[in-house]
């Protein structure tokens, strides 16, 4: 991909996140962008994780504005990027970028992220919506804080050389590894992971059965990527590279619709 769209003059730059408004993720990434332009902040009141693109529909929301251009909203990260996009300010984004998210999003994670579904209601803009997260142990530790400062700064300066030129309505999924040893950047295709891990069940004190969640499967190699010499996200992230994978939202398996229909 070429390297083309520049970031000529001062923009409008929307921030969102699932992890909640005083994330630090999210914080780390509005102080590194402020120097190209104005930035926003919209981003849930608590934690949202793995609500994906969801919408609320059955109830107002209610943005409450806790800093100057921050906001914090009682909805969905794809709630946040909504508002701000259609009609909560007087003015329109030049690009959005949702982040910093604790721990990674590789593989089938991006059907889940919010902070995935936050970019991707960010996809009409005129330059690509990024999704941004940091993978490595323990970054949901308060001592990472500064770990979230240098990926921010990375971000930065991947904006500020140019963005990848894509066509509509994709987005650009970004994991960053351990930042104490980045070996560089790789593009990457979407990995996939084996099945999730079974269901654990509990019986809680008031004698009721739960359940939780399993575990995310094992990341499994596609052979003929290999091949070709494109490696995944999972390979990246292993081998210390950021990945930076561009995801669509069309996910009509083409191939398959022409044999159907012919």
């Amino acid at each position: 991909m070429d390297l083309n769209i520049k970031m000529e003059h001062a923009v409008n730059i929307l921030v969102a996140n699932d992890d909640g408004v005083f994330a630090p993720g999210i914080q780390a990434l509005a102080k590194a962008l402020k120097p190209l332009g104005r930035v926003v902040v919209v981003a849930p009141e608590s934690e949202r994780s793995g609500y994906s693109s969801a919408l609320t529909l059955d109830r107002p929301l209610r943005p409450v504005q806790v800093a100057q251009d921050v906001w914090a909203v009682n909805g969905t990260p794809a709630d946040c990027v909504y508002l701000s996009m259609n009609g909560m300010f007087d003015f329109e984004f030049d690009l959005v970028v949702s982040g910093i998210n604790s721990g990674a999003n590789l593989g089938d994670d991006v059907l889940y992220s919010g902070t995935v579904g936050a970019a991707f209601e960010g996809r009409l803009m005129k330059h690509p919506a990024i999704a941004v997260s940091l993978a490595g142990p323990n970054v949901r530790s308060h001592e990472h804080v500064e770990d979230y400062a240098q990926a921010a700064q990375w971000v930065h300066d991947f904006i500020v050389q140019g963005l990848p030129e894509l066509p509509a309505r994709h987005i650009l999924n970004i994991n960053i590894p351990d930042v104490a040893d980045i070996q560089g950047m790789l593009y990457t295709y979407q990995g996939r992971r084996t099945q999730s891990k079974p269901i654990t069940s509990q019986v809680d004190p008031r004698g009721r059965q739960v359940f939780w969640i399993g575990l995310a499967g094992e990341a499994v190699a596609d052979p003929v990527k290999q091949a070709a010499n494109i490696q995944s996200d999972f390979f990246a992230i292993a081998n210390k590279y950021v990945s930076i994978t561009p995801i669509q939202m069309d996910a009509t398996n083409y191939t398959l619709l022409n044999s159907l229909v012919d």
